[in-house]
């Protein structure tokens, strides 16, 4: 028995052996191949696993027992499996360069808003740049000449001079324009470069060129000594520019002002519809301007206000109920029983489904009723409170100065009269997160400093505004995703769909043209309106 066990265990360990070296083979080939490329590749941090004890090499905690001896690189190689990346248990630990998962978003939101800062600021610092270079151009090529061969100029006369004038009051007048078109921060990033803008940038650019081209060989070059004529050249690029900045200002200012397509935007969770009448734009352009027609005219969006369709449909569903009735389970008598129930439950799911209108008829005539009521509580105890100022402050009008209340100190004292009338029904309506205590006491408070009404200051609580009426940590729509079929560069034409998805919901815009509405005149003759009224002498007066 000792000489069988003695042989298996050798052979076991001859076995593995050669299945070590086979494999070690194969990885020491492939280790000299990827050496090579090493030198010259990427930098990359790479999680070895722990060595793991062995009968012929035991490791305990990474360091060789006593007397053992130490495994070379070569031997490692060997001992290691191919397949070691799922079979192998990393043991990690705590060191000093760890860093949370909170840090490491933390770290991809910083990237994220210095990129966004990036990308705003890009457009102006390049019109900046642009139009330093416009400016400074007629002003060198009235500089350079004077400088470099001074002697040889022929005298300036009146006439020059008064280019000079010309030259100063245009230049000022392209400046304040430049600044007024071109040198203002973006309203938001788009997805691509507007083509009007690339196609004016490179025609200033082209333009200047062409003039620099001219200037250095017919005049650098040949060192012209009229100077009159040199500021004629300078005068000439003046007047080209301004016509360049007339055509910027038809083309991003004026084109689409005419309305030419009719807008419906859909939003996709509650069925909010609006319609806008745009002009010629690009889609991403016309994309922007109706983000911006949805915060000033869309209600804001209330995620809790679909929980209610969403609770009916599945205490509909919840009733439904499903019955294998030929499960192996269920014997050849027990079949019939659980048929009928079955079909009884049919039955009465198919009634519950008749009266689902009826339920959702009581429903909401139920949720109605309890809005006019908490909205009537609502009222009597904001007048309530309203009629306690006005009579405090007549109070406070024979009162010494030291013992007048200020106005955030009114606010915080009638403020619990109603907080609990405005609690109840902001809970009822689903509205309670659209509205701190901070932003209540602070609009109550511009009320009283303002004598305003108490339906004044319930005007922005029994009817959700307009999106830009609250805080942007209201808005849970900070970044648009524009979908669309065509490029987004292109032009609107009619029938052109897209869509504008944020976190929770999206907006559908269909575009449709404008018809061509034909006006005819029809002509009435003023002496048709005439008559004559014939009395007899026999009528009553």
């Amino acid at each position: 028995m000792d000489t069988e066990s003695t042989h298996s265990g050798y052979s076991y360990h001859s076995s593995r052996s050669g299945r070590s070296n086979r494999h070690g083979d194969r990885s020491r080939e492939r280790h000299k191949a990827s050496s090579k490329d090493s030198v010259r590749s990427e930098r990359s941090v790479v999680i070895n696993p722990p060595d793991t004890p062995s009968q012929d090499s035991p490791i305990h905690n990474g360091e060789p027992l006593p007397g053992e001896p130490t495994p070379t690189a070569e031997q490692e190689d060997e001992a290691q499996d191919d397949n070691w990346g799922e079979t192998t248990t990393a043991v990690t630990g705590t060191s000093e360069l760890s860093i949370s998962q909170e840090e490491v978003v933390g770290l991809g939101k910083g990237l994220h808003d210095r990129t966004q800062g990036f990308q705003r600021y890009l457009p102006v610092a390049v019109g900046l740049c642009v139009g330093l270079l416009v400016l400074a151009t007629p002003l060198t090529f009235l500089l350079l000449p004077a400088v470099m061969w001074p002697d040889r100029l022929q005298a300036c006369g009146a006439a020059c001079e008064g280019l000079f004038l010309s030259i100063a009051f245009k230049l000022l007048i392209l400046l304040m324009a430049m600044w007024a078109l071109f040198l203002k921060p973006g309203r938001a990033s788009l997805p691509r470069v507007c083509v009007y803008r690339a196609f004016l940038t490179t025609l200033i650019l082209l333009l200047t060129m062409s003039y620099w081209l001219f200037f250095g060989v017919r005049i650098l070059d040949a060192q012209d000594e009229d100077y009159h004529g040199i500021v004629q050249f300078a005068v000439s690029l003046v007047d080209s520019q301004l016509f360049v900045h007339y055509l910027a200002v038809v083309l991003l200012e004026l084109r689409h002002l005419q309305p030419c397509y009719s807008v419906r935007v859909l939003r996709s969770t509650d069925g909010e519809t609006r319609h806008y009448n745009i002009g010629q734009l690009s889609i991403q352009k016309a994309a922007l301007s109706i983000l911006e027609y949805y915060y000033r005219d869309f209600p804001l969006h209330n995620p809790a206000l679909l929980s209610a369709s969403k609770h009916r449909a599945a205490k509909h569903l919840a009733g439904l109920k499903v019955y294998n009735v030929d499960a192996p389970g269920n014997t050849a008598g027990a079949q019939p029983s659980n048929g009928n129930q079955s079909r009884a439950m049919v039955t009465a799911a198919a009634k519950r489904k008749d009266s689902a209108h009826n339920e959702l008829y009581y429903e909401e005539a139920d949720y109605e009723r309890r809005v006019r009521k908490r909205r009537a509580r609502l009222v009597v105890a904001v007048e309530e409170a309203f009629t306690h100022v006005r009579r405090m402050k007549k109070e406070d009008e024979r009162a010494t100065p030291s013992d007048i209340m200020d106005v955030r100190e009114a606010a915080l004292a009638i403020f619990p009269s109603m907080a609990r009338a405005l609690q109840k029904y902001l809970r009822t309506t689903r509205r309670q997160h659209c509205h701190s205590m901070e932003s209540i006491q602070k609009h109550l408070a511009f009320c009283l400093v303002n004598n305003m009404t108490p339906k004044a200051f319930l005007e922005a609580y029994l009817a959700p505004g307009p999106t830009l009426q609250y805080g942007p940590e209201r808005w849970m729509a900070d970044q648009w995703t524009l979908v669309s079929e065509a490029s987004v560069t292109g032009g609107v034409k009619e029938g052109s769909e897209f869509l504008l998805k944020c976190l929770d919901f999206s907006l559908a815009v269909t575009i449709k043209g404008i018809p061509y509405i034909r006006l005819t005149e029809e002509y009435i003759d003023p002496k048709s309106h005439k008559f004559i009224l014939l009395l007899q002498s026999e009528t009553s007066v």
